[in-house]
């Protein structure tokens, strides 16, 4: 009996700590959060070229932050890196222009970004025909 009540001590004493623990980590967030609600971010700016890893500033009042951001390499530079949209399915190649076109309507405005509900794409069409099934081995022979 004494074992089961030593046992339970330590984990009385063992639930305490880490909640202690949890208590302390919460409160060093509070003290380097801002009270401020109503932050205005910018575009992410790459550090170098025009992707890879950047930051992006924001505002509140008369606060500035800046957080680390990436931008993937082959973003829609059109679009921006913050805008995310649902594509389409690509259309049939237009014989007039050489391309075909897609349309993506908004899915998320990252970081209250400015984006266009619907966006159109192109690309050129294929110069190569697929086919859609190869010829069997063996079959019409007698």
């Amino acid at each position: 009996m004494q074992v089961r009540g030593l046992l339970l001590l330590l984990a009385l004493i063992l639930l305490i700590a880490t909640t202690e623990a949890g208590k302390n980590k919460k409160d060093k967030v509070k003290k380097s959060g801002s009270e401020c609600e109503d932050w205005h971010w910018g575009p992410c700016i790459p550090n170098s070229k025009d992707c890879g890893l950047g930051y992006r500033e924001g505002t509140c009042k008369d606060e500035t932050k800046k957080l680390k951001c990436k931008i993937p390499c082959n973003w829609k530079k059109k679009f921006g890196a913050d805008c995310k949209y649902k594509f389409e399915s690509w259309g049939g190649c237009s014989v007039q222009t050489g391309v075909k076109t897609r349309s993506g309507i908004l899915k998320k405005a990252l970081y209250n970004a400015q984006c266009e509900e619907i966006v159109y794409v192109t690309k050129p069409c294929s110069s190569k025909i697929k086919s859609k099934s190869k010829a069997k081995k063996g079959k019409g022979k007698d």
